[in-house]
């Protein structure tokens, strides 16, 4: 998972792909170290870019997603979330709707 470390990283992002997943953690989360090797275990079984950022460290991300926990895994699509999953994620879920995104990918 690459980290976005600025806003301006994350808005370019979103201009420039055409999917990708967001992951959001913040310091001190036992819930997010124990579901980012999950979700990593699973990157290289797609082509759409996976990206980590912490929350703690990119303040402003987090007010302009409207994030009031962690983690949080966010699916975009030509610049729009199209899915959102917080706190509990269910990895099965999530892998069927990457699957869906990238079915879509081409499209």
């Amino acid at each position: 998972m690459e980290t976005i470390s600025k806003i301006e990283e994350y808005q370019s992002k979103i201009g420039e792909e055409k999917s990708f997943l967001l992951f959001v953690k913040t310091d001190n989360c036992s819930v997010c170290e124990g579901l980012r090797p999950q979700v990593e275990d699973f990157e290289g079984d797609y082509k759409l870019p996976f990206y980590l950022v912490n929350a703690a460290k990119v303040p402003e991300l987090a007010g302009q997603l409207m994030l009031f926990t962690a983690p949080v895994v966010i699916l975009y699509r030509h610049g729009k979330e199209v899915q959102r999953f917080a706190r509990f994620v269910p990895i099965e879920e999530l892998r069927r709707r990457l699957d869906k995104l990238e079915e879509n990918l081409d499209a």
